[in-house]
């Protein structure tokens, strides 16, 4: 199968792009290194099934031509990380929504197939737990930036389903619940990764709020895998699933974990979210999602739990952090004589 990945070199898109080689396909990854990294697909570079373009979705003769020779188009490119969203609303928006809109529009002329990536924000201030694909979404009001990615996805959402009533566009949604691996940075808020570096370098673990809120962490394998088989499966078209675990817990709960994975003494300290963020900063209570429409379609089930996820990150991470390890134990030593 010939494959087109937009965002393909960043956390999630450089995985599918390894699985998919891995299972004999053709990957083209399109990627603007925006907040992705040529640093995640390096090692894919020697691949003979494997090529990548440095540019924007929003390059339409480009896009067209890739769209063309693909048979499934797997489009992750988008603005994400709650930092990102709250500092950039406008590139939020234009990101998300309109490369989309192109996107479908250019894969409509020649009926490929398209797998929407979407995220669990969608569901907003929901107080229905779990959520469910059928749920309504209840998104914050306009004038909290934070809700613009959510809003954003939803209109992908919407879009994508409609390409498919109207124009017979075989399209299918995934809505990725707090994806977790190797490769994820913490540059744009994601909540492991900012962890991880600061317990395996023993700085303060900086929990925003109270630690109350509740996630749901998913290995990135078990996404990547689950989507494959989405694309695979007719009866998947013109539906959205829930992609992650539904093992709940609280983000204080989080980096308790965390420092006992790392053989950390971090202390753990809490940061309003008007300083971590912006005044009048809303986030979600509980994020849990109803996985039954994905687990009766194709069997989908998590494969590792907390620990073994949070063991293998730092397996990845720490030959990346032993230089600056060793040089600030150079610089104690020395300082000591």
């Amino acid at each position: 199968m010939r494959c087109l990945i937009t965002g393909g070199a960043g956390f999630i898109g450089s995985h599918l792009s390894e699985e998919l080689l891995g299972r004999g396909n053709q990957v083209t990854v399109l990627d603007d290194l925006s907040t992705g990294s040529i640093e995640n697909i390096q090692h894919l570079r020697r691949h003979s099934g494997f090529r990548y373009f440095v540019d924007t979705v929003m390059n339409r003769p480009l896009l067209a031509e890739l769209v063309d020779e693909a048979e499934t188009v797997f489009h992750l490119a988008a603005a994400v990380g709650v930092r990102l969203i709250v500092e950039s609303p406008v590139r939020t928006i234009e990101t998300n929504v309109r490369a989309t809109e192109l996107l479908l529009e250019v894969a409509a002329k020649k009926r490929r197939k398209v797998i929407i990536a979407s995220t669990s924000e969608v569901y907003g201030k929901s107080s229905k737990i779990p959520f469910s694909e059928g749920d309504d979404l209840v998104i914050g009001p306009p004038d909290k930036g934070r809700w613009s990615y959510a809003c954003s996805k939803a209109i992908d959402e919407f879009l994508a389903l409609a390409y498919w009533r109207e124009k017979k566009l075989p399209t299918v949604v995934a809505r990725f619940f707090n994806m977790i691996g190797p490769r994820q940075t913490g540059q744009y808020g994601m909540v492991v990764p900012t962890f991880l570096r600061q317990a395996l370098a023993n700085e303060p673990l900086t929990v925003f709020g109270d630690g109350q809120q509740s996630r749901c962490f998913g290995w990135v394998g078990d996404g990547v895998s689950a989507i494959i088989a989405l694309s695979e499966h007719s009866e998947a078209v013109g539906k959205v699933f829930n992609i992650g675990s539904d093992e709940e817990m609280t983000i204080n709960e989080l980096a308790a974990r965390v420092r006992r994975v790392a053989g950390s003494h971090s202390p753990i300290v809490r940061i309003p979210y008007n300083e971590a963020y912006e005044p009048g900063f809303e986030d979600m209570c509980r994020r849990v999602p109803d996985l039954r429409r994905v687990r009766q379609l194709i069997g989908y089930k998590p494969t590792k739990s907390l620990n073994e996820m949070l063991e293998a990150i730092v397996a990845s991470m720490r030959p990346l952090l032993q230089p600056s390890l060793r040089l600030s134990v150079l610089t104690a030593a020395a300082s000591s004589i």
